[in-house]
């Protein structure tokens, strides 16, 4: 490998912080990756389980409409590949394997469909309108990536609602799927399942 190489190598080494032969021992069966190189063969998405009907209309004025907007992550989440979080203090990415685009806007975007699907006014996502809505619907995703300790695949969100008259109400919601390998085929539907369960979690807080 060449001096640059080496560099590059070692700057995202200490950007996931992760402590180098350490995590080897942790015996995750090779499925741990950093660095760059050629596009991983698994590229993960998340998909609605429930969704609008086809040719389902929706009207509403600037205050009928509900705007959900794109979570805050911090940096594990930045990203577009798999956050694996091997202990307390120690995050590895899983290899051979990456979001299609950030996990942030992919949840957004299942969160809006979800709730589209309860049919019960229009649904927009922020980066679709700039029009007033009555209420917003935003927060942080806290988590959404694989557990190693666990070996879980775990999605965590901490709601923000922001009604008429700046009326203001949180919730964390959180969906754990139990005994997934720390292998692509196994995180990539348990991260699906996940999510939907968060996401039906918020549509029925939103509902009541």
């Amino acid at each position: 490998m060449s001096g640059a190489g080496m560099k590059k190598d070692r700057g995202m080494r200490a950007f996931v912080g992760i402590a180098g032969a350490g995590l080897l021992s942790l015996a995750l069966g090779g499925c741990l990756g950093l660095g760059g190189g050629k596009p991983p063969p698994s590229l993960f998405s998340l998909t609605a389980a429930r969704t609008a009907a086809a040719g389902a209309e929706a009207r509403g004025t600037s205050g009928t409409v509900l705007m959900v907007m794109e979570p805050e992550t911090d940096r594990r989440l930045a990203v577009q590949r798999v956050p694996v979080q091997v202990s307390a203090s120690e995050v590895a990415y899983l290899k051979d394997a990456m979001w299609v685009e950030r996990p942030a806007r992919l949840f957004r975007s299942l969160l809006a469909e979800t709730l589209r699907a309860e049919g019960k006014g229009l649904v927009l996502e922020d980066d679709q309108s700039a029009a007033p809505a009555a209420v917003r619907l935003g927060g942080r995703l806290v988590e959404m990536g694989y557990d190693a300790q666990r070996q879980s695949a775990v999605v965590r969100y901490d709601a923000l609602r922001t009604g008429p008259n700046g009326a203001v109400a949180t919730r964390r919601f959180e969906s754990v799927v139990p005994g997934v390998s720390a292998r692509p085929e196994s995180v990539a539907p348990a991260l699906n399942r996940a999510a939907n369960e968060v996401a039906a979690q918020v549509a029925a807080w939103m509902a009541g």
